[in-house]
């Protein structure tokens, strides 16, 4: 900076700046590292300009509002005012020396300047100049003298000596006498630097001549211009006393405590006068004594003890001079010092001031952060004066000593607001004296939040349930998170957690208070449960999260009734034929059906609603199956009618109804003139006949063709019909818990093709045709009887 400043000198050209930059370059350098010192006269106006502290830091205008810059003067008063709008350190009110600093010949008031953000403390002093304000005053209008008219040439009569309350060369500086033929004046200085005025007697006095004499004594200061105060000297001249008091001791040194109560006898000072009669008898009274000891200290006129009277303050004045004059009858005096030191007492507690409060600090503050700045002040002395300051409980905070007995309240470790959100700092400040005073001083400090703790669920996976067929927007349940931070920081908002690829879910979450609705009706049938993800957020920034998983369960209702596999709904009667002979028990066919539903709502029972002969058959209550209940008789009606009922067991139950015709056989013959009835056989010889005419038409040379068409067609029409007789079951069949009806169970009868004249011929079980590449069941064979193995059967008969 030095060099940069000689610098721009130079290319100013003009020597003077060049002087002027260095010498401001030194300063700014100096008050960076030094005390700040100024002067002020006393007695200025309220407002005076003291200092202009921004220019004379180097600090730009701009920081001091910023770094919220202001002055603490030490004491309870504050003395002076700093503008942040101007940087300017000015006076708040009129400065007056002899009443701030009245028993120091040099006052100086110590400030310090506190910048925040940094923390920053630069130290100042003002002297206040002394002005001759105060002119010499002496303690008494008028100064009587008595002396005897023997008293010869060269005795020295002390005088009170005028008191002035400026200092230096503005106090008292010299005393003059005015023109007279008998006394002088003569002035000197004591050890204590204090003047002491004396009138030396220069020529006999002769009461007989002239029985009084009035002196003026003038004392004057050395200020410009000074100033001056008088008294009047009145001497008496009295007859001859041949002696004068005597003290013992010349000066009387006294140690003091200053929590001496009133009354403690301080000193007896006794003067002797070995003359007789009124002549010998001695009356003590203070002089040369200032007015302050006058109030401290009482003194028996006759009796000469001096006894304490009033307060006394180690803080305020270390040591009391006084002067004890002896006079007997006679207008004789003699005088003697009197010395008081006073002796310190521990009787002032220390004195805690906050000078700098951080009132809130987040709770994420480092270590050694500085939360406080104090001052502890004892105005004892010594031991008494010392003082060390501690922290009450165990609180992560600790106190750094800077400088001046200046204390930092720092932080020792990581604070949490979760666990303590707040803490009342108490610190105590204890002197070193043998009775150890102390006080203390409480400083609140509030820990803000900062957004280190994600929303907790309280559970993992939540399972709400919800029957089917429900209302849209049905409440069914409520998530709860929880964060432990405060205020946005502990807001938490719910939202699910949208996976890609997947559906939209049929649930939805209140983002304020986590109540999860249904949106649409649900089937059970089609989604028995389904699981989403919820994710909780807080108003953090930036938001911490945490997710939970909901599952709902949709609970079945009955609102599926069976539905009949076998026989087929939509065929109006199955037909299943039973021999005469068939005895009680024997299997006549099996009704297969299924529910939807689960539990109970799918668990089917079965049982003979309506029956040509009602005692003939019976239906196994969970089997389906259809069996004789008696052996047939030939009383049994040819033609039988069963209705059978199938019930679920929800609440209320659903049914079914399968219709079952049966036939009672003694031979094929009617079997077959019955399904002829019911269906008329194709004729076969339809398509060959077209066949042949169409070969008979073409030519010769497309015979071979034509007769390979013929075969291809008639091979497409042969597994046509398979595939329409083969009987078809739903998915659900296998699966169902009532069970399907099984294949060894499926019968049916094989005829010859042509006539209607065939007899019943053989009997066997009949195997689903099934399409290429459906697997068989376990234990199955794949077999198929069509029209054509029917019409093998039929040779075979023959």
């Amino acid at each position: 900076l030095f060099w940069r400043v000689m610098a721009c000198g130079r290319r100013s050209g003009d020597s003077k700046r060049q002087v002027i930059l260095f010498i401001l370059c030194v300063c700014v350098c100096q008050s960076g590292a030094e005390t700040l010192r100024y002067s002020l006269p006393e007695e200025m106006e309220r407002d005076s300009f003291v200092a202009n502290i921004a220019k004379d830091l180097g600090v730009p205008l701009s920081q001091l509002a910023a770094r919220k810059a202001r002055v603490v003067s030490e004491g309870n008063e504050q003395l002076f005012r700093l503008s942040q709008n101007t940087g300017v350190l000015t006076a708040k009110e009129s400065l007056d020396r002899e009443e701030i600093c009245p028993q120091s010949d040099t006052c100086t008031l110590v400030f310090k300047i506190f910048f925040e953000n940094p923390l920053q403390l630069i130290r100042g002093e003002v002297e206040v100049r002394d002005v001759n304000d105060n002119s010499p005053v002496f303690p008494e209008k008028e100064m009587v003298l008595e002396i005897p008219e023997t008293t010869s040439p060269g005795s020295r009569f002390p005088l009170e000596s005028a008191q002035d309350k400026d200092v230096g060369i503005n106090g008292l500086q010299n005393y003059s006498l005015g023109p007279n033929p008998h006394f002088s004046l003569a002035t000197g200085t004591g050890k204590d630097g204090v003047k002491y005025i004396e009138l030396v007697l220069q020529r006999q006095l002769d009461r007989e001549e002239q029985g009084e004499l009035n002196l003026i004594l003038t004392a004057v200061d050395g200020g410009s211009p000074p100033r001056s105060g008088t008294v009047q000297v009145r001497i008496v001249v009295v007859d001859a006393n041949d002696n004068i008091p005597v003290f013992e001791r010349e000066v009387y040194e006294v140690r003091l405590a200053e929590n001496s109560p009133l009354e403690q006898l301080v000193v007896r000072v006794a003067a002797a006068d070995p003359d007789e009669g009124s002549y010998g008898e001695v009356h003590y009274a203070f002089t040369q004594t200032s007015e302050r000891s006058r109030q401290l200290f009482r003194l028996n006129e006759a009796t000469g003890e001096i006894r304490v009277a009033g307060k006394l303050d180690f803080e305020e004045a270390k040591n009391h001079k006084m002067v004890v004059k002896a006079t007997d009858g006679g207008a004789l005096s003699a005088h003697c010092k009197v010395q008081v030191e006073v002796l310190d007492v521990n009787d002032n507690a220390p004195e805690i001031a906050l000078t700098s409060l951080t009132a809130s600090i987040p709770e994420d503050a480092p270590p050694r952060t500085v939360v406080a700045l104090f001052s502890v002040r004892d105005r004892d002395s010594g031991d008494n004066g010392r003082t060390e300051c501690s922290i009450d409980g165990d609180l992560p905070f600790s106190l750094t000593p800077t400088f001046d007995n200046y204390y930092e309240l720092r932080t020792t470790a990581a604070l949490d607001r979760e666990r303590t959100a707040e803490y009342n700092i108490t610190i105590t400040a204890t002197d070193w004296g043998k009775t150890r005073l102390s006080s203390r001083e409480s400083i609140f400090v509030q820990i803000s939040d900062v957004n280190d703790n994600p929303p907790e669920f309280t559970q993992e996976v939540y399972t709400m349930s919800v029957t089917e067929n429900n209302s849209p927007m049905l409440r069914i349940g409520s998530m709860k998170a929880t964060d432990a931070d405060a205020g946005k920081n502990a807001r938490v908002s719910y939202a699910l957690v949208r996976q890609e690829g997947k559906e939209q879910p049929e649930v939805s979450v209140n983002a304020e208070n986590g109540d999860v609705y249904i949106l649409r009706p649900l089937d059970y049938e089609k989604v028995p449960a389904f699981e989403v993800t919820v994710r909780a957020a807080d108003g953090g920034s930036p938001p911490l999260s945490a997710q939970a998983v909901l599952r709902v369960v949709v609970r079945d209702e009955n609102d599926n009734a069976p539905v009949l596999l076998h026989p087929p709904p939509d065929s109006s009667a199955a037909g299943e034929l039973v021999p005469r002979w068939a005895p009680s028990g024997y299997l006549v066919a099996k009704v297969v059906a299924v529910d939807a539903d689960a539990g109970q709502n799918a668990w089917l029972s079965y049982e003979l609603a309506k029956a040509t002969e009602p005692g003939l058959f019976r239906v196994g209550l969970h089997s389906g199956e259809v069996r004789t209940a008696r052996a047939v008789t030939e009383r049994d009606a040819a033609r039988q009618r069963l209705i059978v009922l199938v019930r679920d067991r929800g609440q209320p139950p659903r049914s079914a109804t399968a219709t079952l015709a049966v036939a009672l056989v003694d031979g094929f013959s009617e079997a077959h003139l019955r399904v002829s009835e019911e269906a008329p056989a194709a004729d076969p010889d339809g398509p060959l006949t077209l066949y042949l005419i169409a070969s008979l038409t073409c030519v010769s040379a497309l015979f071979l063709a034509t007769a390979v068409a013929a075969v291809v067609v008639k091979v497409r029409r042969a597994r046509r019909s398979e595939t329409e007789s083969l009987p078809t079951f739903p998915t659900t069949a296998t699966e169902s818990n009532a069970g399907s009806l099984p294949r060894s169970y499926v019968y049916d009868v094989c005829f010859a093709a042509g006539t209607v004249n065939s007899e019943f011929r053989f009997l066997r079980p009949l195997f689903p045709c099934f399409p290429a590449g459906l697997p068989p069941g376990p234990g199955e064979q794949r077999s198929s009887v069509c029209s054509q193995d029917a019409a093998n059967l039929g040779g075979e008969g023959d």
